[in-house]
């Protein structure tokens, strides 16, 4: 018999591996801010897209409108989540969806599909709290999934550096792996390799506000979305993880 015909499955053929290794759920995820940028661009008019920013888009300045007009207000139940879904360009989409692939994954292996849309949609709403601190009177709107991503970032960190832990089957003496434990937040910081990480992370976003001054001219870049964000996914993924 050849060894085509030992290989287990049942039309005597070679099991396939997958192309894409990324779980359903971030590729769907991944799908969607794609769906959504392409039908913004491709099929949008100007007047279109300015009506999807203007009622999608997260804008501090309505918290301070609605004093005097209640209304303005109602695009706030949904624009600190929805504002994750658009992006300024195809160059903002790609960055995303790159980082998104890289830290979704481990927390959709760890977790499951429906604890890492909720820290993604809540990290959002944490970055969208941020950027309104900082930006409330400055008619400022805020997109990207930015936010939601850098949770995801804050809850991989977690656990993505600490140490496989290994056990013996009481029975056979086989060894098994029992896999990572979710760091506390001083054992983050013990760690050398997650403390690095989340320092060099923290002092990149921060340092942002000091582009003008540095280069002369702003990045652009929502800093105040991605530590909100940061800190929403480092401080609620203890919420997920299950009790032994």
């Amino acid at each position: 018999m050849s060894e085509l015909d030992q290989t287990p499955g049942s039309s005597g053929r070679p099991a396939r591996e997958p192309i894409f290794l990324l779980p359903a759920s971030v590729t769907v995820l991944v799908g969607i801010l794609t769906a959504i940028h392409v039908a913004a661009t491709m099929v949008l008019n100007e007047e279109g897209q300015t009506q999807l920013y203007f009622w999608f888009a997260f804008q501090p300045l309505r918290i301070v409108l609605a004093a005097q007009d209640l209304s303005v207000a109602i695009p706030l139940i949904w624009t600190p989540f929805s504002h994750a879904f658009l992006h300024g360009g195809w160059d903002h989409l790609l960055v995303n969806v790159a980082w998104l692939v890289i830290f979704a994954s481990p927390v959709v292996r760890r977790y499951g599909a429906g604890p890492m849309l909720a820290i993604f949609l809540l990290s959002a709403a944490g970055g969208a709290a941020a950027f309104a601190a900082t930006s409330l009177y400055s008619g400022a709107y805020l997109i990207g999934a930015s936010g939601g991503v850098a949770g995801l970032t804050g809850a991989a960190v977690r656990f993505i550096f600490q140490p496989i832990l290994y056990a013996q089957h009481p029975e056979t003496g086989q060894r098994i792996v029992l896999g990572r434990r979710l760091a506390s937040m001083r054992e983050t910081f013990v760690n050398p390799r997650s403390r690095f990480f989340t320092l060099i992370w923290l002092l990149l976003n921060a340092a942002v506000p000091l582009a003008p001054l540095l280069m002369g001219t702003s990045l652009g870049v929502a800093w105040q979305a991605h530590l909100g964000g940061f800190l929403t996914g480092f401080l609620m993924v203890r919420l997920f993880e299950r009790r032994t």
